[in-house]
């Protein structure tokens, strides 16, 4: 028994030893350079700064679009990367960015807005999904959107009132 285990011993250990290549050898230069600048640079985040981080429409009519455009400059040492923005509704929609922003070079977005409210104050938040190190960044819009002057007259028109009797009750036919 003890021949047979030190057998196997000896075999595993030739086994391993001789399927050992020299894996140096395989390792080409240029990967070699282009990890190792890739390394160097992975602390090196881009940073965003915005022209304006809130925009307020002012008073807008319920139902008018408006739009305005965000600017962003790349402050950072690396290529700033924007692979998507959105919003929190259909009513805001951001569109037209400039996805890859260069050190020190300066992208733009347009956010168009078709605010409906009931005279009241709305808040819309914009939310870039970027390579930044937070890897998320946000720009707001604001505005107070009018009364629809139309809707009264709408909800008015849908409502009938009931024929009631001189009792209180209503009138049978």
């Amino acid at each position: 028994m003890k021949k047979v285990i030190l057998g196997l011993g000896a075999l595993c250990m030739i086994a391993f030893t001789s399927c050992k290549d020299n894996a140096a050898s395989k390792v080409k230069a240029e990967n070699v350079a282009v990890a190792a600048e890739r390394d160097a640079n992975a602390g090196d985040f881009p940073s965003i700064a915005f022209n304006k981080e809130v925009h307020d429409f002012g008073t807008i009519e319920n139902g008018t679009p408006v739009e305005t455009t965000f600017e962003y400059t790349n402050t950072g040492d690396s290529m700033l990367v924007v692979s998507n923005i959105k919003s929190t509704c259909g009513c805001t929609v951001p569109s037209n960015w400039t996805k890859e922003v260069a050190p020190g070079e300066t992208g733009k977005f347009t956010v168009k807005f078709n605010g409906k409210g009931n005279g009241n104050k709305v808040s819309k938040t914009v939310t870039l999904t970027t390579n930044t190190e937070k890897g998320k960044e946000t720009v707001k819009i604001t505005a107070f959107v009018e009364k629809d002057p139309n809707a009264a007259a709408r909800k008015g028109a849908t409502a009938t009132p009931a024929s009631t009797s001189a009792q209180g009750g209503p009138v049978v036919q």
